[in-house]
């Protein structure tokens, strides 16, 4: 299952590896002009609509009377093929031309989601109660979604890798909102042709802050909702682009360092991923920005050491609530300069009832957020007041 996203600063492929092997993520802007493409297909012409979705680069959505066209076309990196979905309203007529395509009766009255990204969306459209199934219900960190699973009203469905497929027969959802880190994904296909539907979610692979934030769009289509989703979305893009002004007023740069080891390497973000912008809109100077690739680099310890011993500040991957914790893991961490003058921070402090850590599953869906914390973490003269949501000095 995917959780939460990308710690901020990492690759999804290096997160789901840090999930399963420790139930962490890795760490997991640039704004798009509006796209506007036509709708058309071979046997009739679909009268051409305006993109709704103006941030992310993986999927579209066309709106027509009495149905929708959503295209998900960037599900994993350098995916091949784009996937059509018709969303129906009740009493739509879907031309022919789209008979081929996957149909969804909308509004949803049930789903399945199998990322905690996924559950932000469900919750600020109100909607968090069709959600009747989740793989591996312990990393759900919403006190909202956890109060209804103790009620045994959302089932448990295994993994991500292998979902049990007769427990979701048996629910019969009006939709599973699925996952790919490739276009190998055996669980999904078995679902389908059970006679299941699937939808594929790409938000994990949106290179920008933004542009992972606007698929609410596409929870706000499946549910009728698309004036909510797109009111929410406003805000967060209001707020994001104000502190990020706000940060310019920064009279210095400070140096970061990011990520820590796992599994001997030492893990960060590449100079051109989401996590690395991120930083840039914070207004420091991240060691490593001139890299390219919206993934993570994976070095050894000599060379991040050799160019980051006096970094200004550190922010880990979240292996770790505190500097002992560190230095028992690895006692060459206090060699740092950001480590000995306790300039460490964390986001694995805020945990739901079962563990799950809330910047997975809620970070993604609040680039605004996240920006403020690193403003105020950076530059704290600039934020007089404010208290950062999701990250903690480490001590």
């Amino acid at each position: 299952m995917r959780l939460n996203i990308p710690l901020l600063f990492f690759e999804i492929n290096l997160m789901k590896l840090f999930f399963f092997k420790f139930s962490l993520l890795l760490f997991a802007l640039s704004l798009l002009g509006c796209k506007k493409n036509d709708v058309s297909f071979s046997s009739e012409k679909i009268a051409t609509t305006e993109n709704q979705i103006h941030y992310a680069k993986g999927f579209s959505i066309y709106q027509h009377k009495g149905f929708s066209i959503v295209k998900v076309s960037n599900p994993w990196p350098k995916a091949n093929k784009e996937y059509t979905y018709i969303l129906k309203e009740k009493d739509g007529i879907v031309p022919d031309s789209l008979q081929q395509f996957t149909t969804i009766q909308v509004p949803l009255q049930s789903i399945v989601v199998t990322s905690t990204t996924h559950i932000p969306s469900l919750e600020m459209l109100g909607v968090e109660n069709s959600l009747i199934g989740f793989p591996n219900l312990n990393y759900i960190s919403s006190e909202k979604v956890r109060n209804r699973i103790e009620q045994g009203k959302i089932k448990e469905l295994g993994n991500n890798q292998s979902l049990n497929i007769e427990t979701l027969i048996d629910l019969q959802p009006n939709i599973i909102i699925g996952y790919g880190l490739d276009n190998n994904n055996p669980s999904l296909d078995n679902l389908q042709k059970s006679g299941l539907k699937v939808l594929l979610n790409g938000d994990w692979n949106e290179p920008t802050p933004l542009g992972k934030a606007e698929w609410i769009k596409l929870f706000g289509a499946l549910y009728n909702k698309q004036q909510e989703a797109d009111a929410f979305f406003s805000k967060i893009v209001k707020e994001y682009l104000k502190t990020a002004e706000i940060a310019k007023m920064a009279k210095i740069k400070p140096t970061i360092l990011a990520g820590d080891i796992f599994e001997g390497k030492w893990y960060l973000p590449s100079g051109t991923s989401w996590g690395s912008l991120l930083l840039n809109e914070a207004h420091s100077n991240y060691l490593w920005q001139e890299t390219t690739g919206t993934g993570s680099l994976s070095l050894s310890f000599e060379t991040v050491f050799e160019k980051a011993k006096d970094a200004d500040f550190w922010i880990t991957s979240g292996q770790f609530s505190s500097l002992q914790l560190m230095t028992d893991a690895n006692p060459h961490y206090n060699q740092f300069k950001a480590f000995q003058n306790k300039k460490v921070y964390s986001f694995c402090g805020k945990k739901g009832k079962t563990g799950g850590i809330l910047y997975y599953e809620l970070g993604p869906n609040r680039p605004d957020i996240v920006l403020k914390d690193l403003v105020k973490i950076l530059h704290p003269e600039l934020l007089v007041g404010y208290k950062p949501f999701f990250f903690e000095k480490l001590n």
